[in-house]
């Protein structure tokens, strides 16, 4: 991994996003801790910003726009609109971010989840772009014998859907982030790269890189070796200032495990 393919994602600084300029200050201090990219996730909305003036204001502050999270229920049944937002931030990565009410504990539903997800990942990679899917803990629960993530992935074309693996979520819902890594070989185009700690209450928490307990060279190696090209630092919740929480685990991953 290079430090060039560490991004941060928008989400982590969402309460410094929801204004025109407040994004654009917040570029720039992304820009200003070292990342070179960015995942936009929270963002104005575009009333407020334009798709052109997001791309702009990540351009100024000289980053990249390597993936988004697009609208959830866009993805499923409104693809040409997030098709066209896509395009339209010059981005070929997004991730399905959560299944919200979704019974996907129930067959039929998960099944039906994973055709609409199937076809929507076929209408994207025909324009030439990458529908993948992220991960949280819910999708750990087993049904019919399998984890929901698995059926998810066996149940849809490596073609029209791939990978957003998030290694707190797997390592929280009782999975492997090193085998899920290998899992999706091939099919990993993006890592969301957040660490684990544990409370003195015994409860795990987000922690900044390197403040956790996650074997991050362990697991940066299988996913280079997968085919991962955006290594995207998140933290859903911070101890202080986001901001600073985003240096830390910058500067943590530029002296310990960049190349």
């Amino acid at each position: 991994m290079k430090i060039e393919q560490v991004a941060a994602i928008t989400w982590t600084i969402r309460e410094a996003c929801k204004t025109a300029e407040d994004f654009r200050i917040s570029m720039q201090k992304l820009a200003d801790i070292g990342y070179k990219a960015v995942q936009v996730s929270s963002r104005p909305p575009v009333e407020l910003m334009s798709n052109a003036e997001v791309v702009e204001a990540c351009q100024t502050a000289g980053l990249t726009i390597c993936a988004t999270h697009e609208n959830a229920d866009a993805i499923l049944n409104n693809t040409e609109t997030a098709i066209q937002n896509l395009k339209e931030l010059s981005c070929t990565y997004t991730a399905y971010p959560f299944p919200a009410n979704l019974d996907l504990g129930d067959v039929d539903v998960l099944k039906d989840f994973c055709d609409k997800l199937d076809k929507a990942g076929a209408a994207f990679r025909e324009e030439g772009l990458v529908l993948t899917y992220h991960n949280h803990a819910i999708e750990f629960q087993k049904v019919a014998g399998k984890t929901i993530l698995d059926t998810i992935y066996d149940e849809t074309d490596p073609s029209n859907l791939q990978g957003e693996i998030d290694t707190y979520w797997v390592q929280s819902g009782g999975g492997n982030p090193v085998e899920w890594c290998q899992k999706l070989n091939n099919r990993l185009p993006l890592l969301h790269m957040k660490d684990l700690g544990v409370y003195s209450g015994n409860e795990s928490t987000m922690t900044e890189i390197g403040a956790g307990n996650l074997d991050f060279k362990a697991i940066l190696k299988v996913a280079e070796s997968a085919g991962c090209q955006w290594f995207i630092v998140e933290q859903d919740e911070c101890p202080g200032d986001p901001f600073e929480s985003l240096k830390q685990s910058f500067d943590y991953i530029r002296v310990n495990l960049v190349v």
